[in-house]
């Protein structure tokens, strides 16, 4: 078809915004990026816009070579496997029993669920009953305090849903028990959405720093991203991060922008082998929410 003098205009000025938007969400990475490989005094100075300027890795060198980033980063590989684990099964076996008409008390079991994503008891209340149970600077906290979201519940419950009730009665003809259906049928058949809401607690995990850096209070147990934290925001490097007062003069800056780069490499570097289910989970998942 052929288009009007407005539907051009209005083409080429979407086109124009489009790229503007995505120019401003690339550029904070490609400063980082740029900032991380280049000297410190190039940081400081505000040499550094687009492209590194006098180019050196000096700054990973300094980063590699600190064990509490290790320390960090092991914590956070280990917070987002075990957590993910134990979130996918915990929504699993949430939705799943709700996805079915059978379920007695169904409909007041869901206003429940549901309920809590309007309404909750707050920091404080949340953050004593961690403590009357014993779970303050503890890594059991991490993993089992947010072991489940309502709005994933929800998103698998409604692909639960979708999938033909004919199924089951056929497996359940064969002698399947519900076990067995779930394992054998459901789940193969809910891959994409399982693979989306994995993505979404996976990427939480790995960028949650707030109830990390209130429940945790030894340094060996605290994720990369608290340790960040330390590092930007309060700008307090930890013990075995303190720098001798010739590198922090030329390249404290990069040292920070290093480690940011460090801490997004892993998350960026598999989201695109999962994007596909990303999308095709959650568009399907919502059909018949």
């Amino acid at each position: 078809m052929k288009l009007s003098k407005g539907e051009k205009a209005f083409s080429i000025c979407n086109h124009i915004f489009l790229a503007l938007l995505a120019l401003s969400t690339v550029y904070p990475f490609l400063y980082v990026l740029s900032a991380s490989i280049s000297s410190g005094d190039a940081v400081v100075t505000g040499k550094v816009m687009f492209w590194p300027v006098d180019l050196t890795f000096d700054a990973y060198k300094q980063v590699l070579k600190e064990n509490s980033l290790w320390m960090a980063y092991a914590n956070t590989i280990f917070y987002t496997l075990a957590g993910t684990v134990v979130n996918v099964v915990f929504t699993i076996f949430g939705a799943y029993p709700l996805s079915k008409k059978r379920l007695l008390g169904r409909g007041a079991i869901g206003f429940f669920i549901a309920f809590t994503m309007l309404f909750s008891a707050g920091m404080i209340p949340f953050y004593l009953n961690l403590r009357e149970l014993g779970l303050i600077n503890t890594r059991t906290a991490i993993i089992f305090a947010f072991a489940i979201s309502t709005f994933n519940v929800v998103i698998l419950r409604s692909f639960f849903q979708s999938i033909p009730e004919d199924l089951e009665e056929a497996a359940k003809v064969d002698g399947a028990t519900d076990a067995q259906v779930l394992w054998r049928i459901v789940l193969p058949l809910s891959k994409p959405s399982l693979a989306a809401i994995s993505l979404f607690y996976a990427i939480n995990r790995w960028n949650g720093y707030f109830w990390a850096m209130v429940i945790l209070k030894d340094e060996d147990k605290i994720p990369l991203q608290v340790l960040l934290n330390k590092l930007v925001v309060s700008m307090k490097p930890t013990e075995d991060m303190m720098m001798t007062s010739d590198v922090a003069a030329f390249s404290q800056e990069t040292v920070i922008y290093a480690t940011i780069v460090l801490s997004v490499v892993p998350i960026v570097a598999v989201y695109p082998f999962i994007q596909k289910y990303f999308v095709k989970g959650v568009m399907i998942g919502s059909i018949k929410g």
